[in-house]
């Protein structure tokens, strides 16, 4: 779909998400979400070509809300691992 090999990691602490959904309305519902939970930067909004929104932003997993932190540190690895059919 997109390439991400060329993508420049994030700095320690924080995570790049892409979020991409039919409307720019449930993009920003998704990202407030994440922003209840994380501290962020500004979110960047992009025209898919296929129709719809995608939406990039990066937050800081170091400063993460309580009930992030907790599942943070309780999370374990999925064992379904690796891309989905669509990533590259």
């Amino acid at each position: 779909m997109y390439p991400t090999d060329t993508a420049t990691l994030p700095s320690a602490g924080h995570a790049e998400i892409r979020i991409v959904a039919a409307t720019p309305e449930a993009a920003r519902a998704v990202a407030q979400v994440l922003r209840c939970s994380f501290a962020g930067a500004e979110q960047r909004s992009y025209p898919v070509p296929e129709g719809g929104t995608r939406l990039h932003l990066t937050v800081d997993t170091g400063s993460a809300a309580e009930a992030a932190l907790s599942w943070l540190a309780t999370s374990r690895p999925s064992s379904r691992t690796g891309t989905h059919l669509d990533e590259v």
